[in-house]
């Protein structure tokens, strides 16, 4: 069954609130907090695929289909996935991803 889209978008954010407390305490080498942050990477990027894309219109910035896409990598080539990668998508990345969502969220909540 299908989670409600503003659901879905809060998922996202409950993720990427995770990733910066993990990010408070990580350090690269740590594989636990590395495998943290990559299941959640993977979870917003399902959340991602379950929400219509008509309500991303509005943060065109955000890389939306290669969220999905890392997504997929993620969780298909798991053997494949390059940590330096997830890091930096931690760092640089979910601040404005989650930025972004809140903003979707406020506009739905309106709607």
């Amino acid at each position: 069954m299908t989670r409600d889209p503003k659901l879905r978008l809060l998922d996202m954010i409950s993720a990427c609130e995770a990733i910066t407390r993990y990010l408070q305490r990580a350090d690269s080498d740590d594989d636990m907090l590395f495998d943290a942050i990559r299941a959640r990477l993977i979870e917003i990027g399902e959340a991602t695929k379950d929400v219509p894309p008509t309500l991303f219109a509005t943060e065109p910035s955000i890389p939306w289909s290669d969220i999905t896409r890392m997504r997929d990598s993620l969780a298909h080539r798991y053997f494949d996935t390059s940590k330096t990668i997830v890091w930096v998508t931690a760092r640089d990345d979910i601040p404005e991803l989650e930025a972004a969502v809140r903003r979707i969220v406020a506009g739905y909540d309106r709607s």
